[in-house]
């Protein structure tokens, strides 16, 4: 049986699993932290109810999951309970040894095991560019959100200006990220796929007319360190 666009990008994440946290760190510089601490900062002011389940889908390894906990701590705030939805098992593997008190769940973006409103605040770090189906998998984050509730990406969106600054940015992610994070995960064709699927994916206003589509308004959209990174946070409505 041949395998789904989908199914290939899943295997792809299981094979980088072992050494994924520490690719991330290297590519990004480790600037990724900040941005990560800015998108719980950003909704916990917004949200200003009871937090009874926070959902990180795509979770990978759990990073984000730890900064949610991390964050809302620093802020007092009490969260019930946080879980990660990803569809690779290897990646949620590595999560489970990193994180044993979070609850792992192995599913698709467009298909959540969660019910109708149940989910306080629904992330998506680096990972929505990688479902196929995204326009489902925003219905999906349509149905199980409460509303009031946030949905939260960060992501690396499609940046169409031009200029010396953006041109070093666009030699970084066709150059010399691909051979680096190949480097540390001996599987060059996984990091020669991020920056092309960042070029085929969209702008970050293309993104938040999507969301919009789906029943929700955005509150809070930036980009970082050169438009590498946007941010945005958007209510149901």
């Amino acid at each position: 049986m041949k395998e789904t666009k989908q199914q290939k990008i899943v295997k792809m994440f299981d094979n980088i699993a072992p050494t994924y946290d520490k690719a991330n760190r290297v590519l990004s510089m480790g600037v990724d932290i900040q941005w990560r601490k800015k998108a719980c900062d950003e909704t916990f002011e917004r949200y200003r109810k009871p937090v009874n389940l926070i959902v990180d889908v795509a979770c990978g390894t759990g990073d984000m999951m730890g900064y949610w906990q991390k964050r809302a701590d620093k802020m007092s705030i009490k969260v019930k309970k946080i879980m990660g939805v990803d569809p690779s098992v290897g990646m949620v593997e590595v999560g489970k040894d990193k994180f044993p008190d979070f609850e792992f769940v192995i599913s698709e973006a467009t298909d959540l095991p969660l019910g109708d409103e149940s989910v306080d605040i629904l992330s998506i770090s680096y990972g929505i560019r990688n479902v196929v189906q995204r326009e489902k998998a925003f219905e999906e984050f349509a149905r199980v959100i409460k509303k009031g509730g946030y949905v939260v990406i960060l992501e690396f969106t499609k940046d169409d200006k031009k200029g010396s600054l953006h041109a070093i940015k666009d030699f970084y992610m066709n150059k010399i990220l691909p051979k680096i994070g190949g480097f540390i995960s001996k599987n060059k064709e996984a990091y020669e796929y991020l920056p092309n699927s960042i070029e085929g994916f969209l702008t970050s206003d293309m993104l938040q007319a999507e969301l919009d589509n789906a029943g929700f308004i955005t509150e809070f959209a930036k980009s970082f360190s050169m438009d590498i990174s946007t941010l945005v946070i958007a209510k149901k409505r």
